[in-house]
């Protein structure tokens, strides 16, 4: 499965990023386990956690490539809301999300940051990203302006800062299926952003 690695600040630039080759990579029985301690090691070194996101996407480059069972698990979407979610660890006191979204084809979500540093890995499908950036005005402090848009395809790794705000839309014929990983989410600093009001709400 071949791939970019991109990157996603707060001012709505992406930028592709240098990728391990998947061949440099391979391990025996690398398990999740494994990847989720080398993370921690990886985050446990530093303050700024987010200066850590290409050591971050290596490890799940070399997770996706090696993991037939992280390559594997996910949910069939909703057919209310038209995503799913399946949370691969949870555990009192560890600080990162871990988890598989489904979306199906033509669900899109809304426009937010994640108050957190992010990892996308899509597993199978397409996701377009569309990219915002703030534009605050006396009037309308919370107001934003698109900056562009990225379809990325199975192989393909984004990264976002704490900052970053995107919507993601499934495109294509069949559902997008994504391995995600965040950070601790700072509920004061994780926002949903409205076009129409130029208003962002806690979420």
């Amino acid at each position: 499965m071949k791939g970019q690695d991109w990157l996603l600040t707060g001012d709505g630039q992406h930028q592709a990023c240098k990728a391990v080759r998947a061949w440099d990579l391979l391990r025996e029985n690398y398990r999740v386990y494994r990847f989720l301690t080398e993370i921690e090691d990886v985050l446990n070194s530093v303050d700024d956690q987010t200066s850590r996101l290409p050591e971050i996407r290596m490890l799940v480059r070399r997770l996706i490539v090696n993991s037939y069972w992280v390559r594997s698990q996910y949910l069939e979407p909703s057919p209310k809301t038209g995503t799913s979610v399946l949370l691969l660890y949870d555990e009192l006191g560890f600080p990162l999300t871990v988890q598989v979204v489904t979306f199906a084809p033509g669900t899109r979500s809304t426009i937010h940051n994640h108050g957190t540093w992010g990892i996308v890995a899509v597993l199978k499908g397409q996701e377009k990203n569309s990219f915002w950036r703030r534009t605050p005005s006396p009037e309308f402090q919370d107001k934003i302006e698109a900056t562009g848009e990225l379809t990325l395809f199975p192989g393909d790794i984004i990264s976002f800062t704490p900052d970053a705000i995107h919507c993601v839309e499934a495109v294509g014929d069949e559902p997008t299926v994504t391995f995600n990983i965040y950070g601790e989410t700072d509920p004061n600093e994780r926002f949903e952003f409205d076009l129409a009001s130029h208003k962002a709400r806690n979420f």
